[in-house]
């Protein structure tokens, strides 16, 4: 029998498979002693979620490529209806620190933010805390300095992530999709 369910955004936590912890909410308090180390490996999770959101904002292809892990893979989807992953491509292709920094510092300077909201509705780590993904439901518009279009990031993302070197790395990310 399973010893823990997800429902909706709630974060379910088990003690020995006993009791639950009460569901956690975004962001995380100062936890409670008896479960700090799963809500630190969380709250390393968010920091590295909030650092990519900085990141964005300020245009920081440093610290925006800071996140990755050497493997990084990017998969993206035509359109953020298109859930059918045959559809998807690999723009980027697998993480290149001097690539990618030529491509975003491009981006960067080709698009001005408007705006760049985000809420994360749930992380999962796993039991040997070495590994996490998080769902992140974005709404991230760019209006192109030149050609006064705009490109609009709106839906859900998941984020997954690997622990290195007692740090967190951003290891696959898909595209954005509309639930």
């Amino acid at each position: 029998k399973c010893l823990s369910c997800m429902s909706g955004n709630y974060h379910v936590q088990f003690l020995g498979g006993k009791e639950a912890v009460k569901p956690l909410t975004y962001p995380v308090a100062k936890p409670p002693q008896f479960i700090s180390k799963e809500i630190d490996m969380e709250e390393e999770i968010i920091e590295i979620i909030n650092r990519e959101t900085r990141a964005w904002d300020t245009q920081n292809v440093e610290l925006f490529l800071s996140i990755f892990h050497h493997d990084m893979v990017w998969p993206w989807p035509p359109s953020n209806l298109d859930h059918d992953p045959i559809t998807w491509d690999l723009f980027l292709g697998k993480f290149n620190y001097e690539r990618w920094k030529t491509i975003y510092i491009n981006f960067f300077n080709e698009n001005r933010l408007i705006h760049n909201n985000r809420k994360i509705e749930k992380i999962i780590l796993s039991k040997e805390n070495d590994g996490a993904f998080a769902v992140v439901d974005i709404d991230t518009l760019w209006e192109n300095k030149k050609l006064k279009s705009n490109l609009h990031w709106m839906g859900r993302v998941s984020k997954t992530y690997a622990k290195v070197n007692n740090e967190w790395r951003l290891i696959m990310h898909t595209g954005v999709l509309k639930y």
